[in-house]
């Protein structure tokens, strides 16, 4: 589950309606044991409050956010993480939103050698930290290749929705940037942020299903379904979406 702190999507990428949901309930509501949690807007998806942490505590596993927007939020962001793993257990990664930028020499928002001095900063949790990147199906011809190596997880996204016909073959193309099927993870919009609309229910089971079948055949390592401050909307994908994952989540790969 993609997670935003409460409400974050309201009145934004044509969403009508407010949420008010946190992010664990919506893993809950959606059956989906793990949480990545991103900040969203500048906000700190970890208030000073440590009471907020403790509904995480039932989640399988937890990703953290370090970069979110596209701006890396200074290392007292990375301290944050670090904290939370400390009180959380079961976190096992940072993630880095809107890692890669169109247009620049370095495409990403750390150089390399910032890159490997956070995985070293890292280090420092006393348990390995995953390092996890966006990549979007329009930054395939970016020079990503080598901030993508140093990363751990490169989870995969299609920003426009109608830009789903093309996704087994940028599937492909994600495979030459990232040959260790381990590494490799399907992002999952529920909404069409992209053109500010809903998902149609065809291509979020065009998602889904190629999704299973890339697990079944060990292409990728995992999915993830975005984002929990949209899943109070009684929006038709969302729905879908939670049935399918009752009927498919507990078969064996």
């Amino acid at each position: 589950m993609w997670g935003h702190q409460t409400g974050s999507h309201n009145s934004q990428y044509g969403l009508s309606v407010s949420s008010r949901m946190s992010p664990v309930e919506a893993a809950h509501y959606m059956g989906i044991p793990n949480m990545i949690m991103v900040r969203y807007g500048g906000a700190d998806p970890f208030p000073p409050d440590r009471q907020y942490l403790v509904p995480f505590r039932g989640l399988r596993r937890v990703v953290w956010s370090v970069a979110g927007g596209g701006v890396f939020h200074s290392n007292d962001a990375v301290d944050r993480a670090l904290e939370v793993s400390s009180l959380l257990p079961n976190v096992n990664g940072v993630m880095m939103d809107d890692f890669f930028r169109r247009g620049q020499q370095d495409a990403g928002v750390l150089s390399l050698a910032e890159l490997q001095g956070l995985r070293e900063r890292l280090s420092q949790a006393g348990r390995p930290l995953d390092i996890w990147v966006v990549l979007y199906d329009h930054q395939l011809d970016l020079p990503v290749g080598p901030h993508l190596a140093l990363c751990d997880k490169v989870t995969f996204w299609t920003w426009q929705g109608e830009g789903l016909a093309g996704l087994e073959e940028n599937f492909n193309r994600l495979e030459r940037l990232v040959p260790e099927a381990r590494r490799r993870v399907l992002g999952c919009y529920m909404w069409d942020y992209g053109q500010k609309r809903p998902m149609p229910l065809k291509l979020m089971e065009l998602q889904c299903e190629l999704g299973l079948r890339w697990l079944k055949e060990r292409r990728i390592d995992g999915m993830i379904f975005l984002a929990s401050c949209i899943c109070d909307l009684d929006l038709d994908a969302v729905e879908w979406t939670r049935t399918w994952v009752q009927q498919v989540g507990d078969r064996a790969l």
